[in-house]
């Protein structure tokens, strides 16, 4: 559990010595950015991010003051809030991967081989998909496994 932290701690490093903000800045942008029409609700986004709300209310006040992102109405639910990345956002989230990608290169790939990348890719995709549904296996005891 203390690896992945570790490594995006690594990360965050490599994008705060090449000027950039946050990892978590770029997740937003990439997110909103891949989103039909460019954005989303906040609830959706933290979904996606899985953050907090308070998290996510506090992220989207930043983009917003950087003029990263826009606050909109929502037009089908007056009521509700949407998010929306500008041009200046998409043009952050681009020159931010660079950085990103050779950081993680460092840190990760430069360290696997590929046939590793591939079992690590499927063991990970596997723990995620048991966190999203219940298991058809029965349990065994955790003590037994390790």
């Amino acid at each position: 559990m203390r690896v992945p932290g570790r490594v995006l701690n690594c990360v965050e490093q490599d994008l705060k010595k090449a000027g950039f903000p946050p990892l978590a800045w770029y997740d937003a942008l990439l997110e909103l950015s891949r989103a039909p029409g460019g954005g989303m609700r906040p609830v959706e986004l933290e979904k996606q991010m899985l953050i907090p709300q308070y998290s996510m209310s506090r992220l989207i006040d930043r983009l917003v003051e950087e003029g990263l992102a826009l606050r909109r109405e929502c037009k089908m639910d007056k009521r509700g809030l949407y998010v929306e990345i500008t041009e200046a956002g998409r043009d952050l989230q681009k020159r931010m991967w660079s950085a990103y990608s050779s950081a993680i290169e460092r840190h990760v790939g430069s360290k696997l081989s590929d046939a590793d990348a591939a079992r690590l890719s499927g063991l990970l995709d596997r723990l995620g998909c048991s966190c999203e549904q219940p298991s058809m296996t029965p349990s065994r005891d955790v003590a037994s496994v390790r």
